[in-house]
């Protein structure tokens, strides 16, 4: 997925992937994965993707700060 967001370009397929979180069961509406990366220019983003009834229903791309990027890699 591609999105810009405040003039810079936010891309899965050309960015580095950190690390990844999935919460319930494939199939589960409620159920979704995140998935931190790292543009090649040092800036983080979470990328979501769930059923209807999680927290992200379409795909979504977010920008994230270094210290909340720390704070989603450590938190369990």
């Amino acid at each position: 997925m591609k999105k810009t967001i405040c003039k810079v370009d936010y891309d899965t397929e050309a960015s580095e992937l950190i690390g990844k979180k999935t919460c319930g069961t494939f199939g589960d509406p409620a159920g979704y994965e995140e998935c931190l990366y790292k543009t090649e220019g040092g800036k983080f983003f979470l990328y979501g993707v769930g059923g209807e009834a999680s927290l992200y229903p379409t795909e979504t791309i977010k920008r994230m700060s270094p210290e909340k990027a720390k704070e989603w890699q450590e938190a369990k």
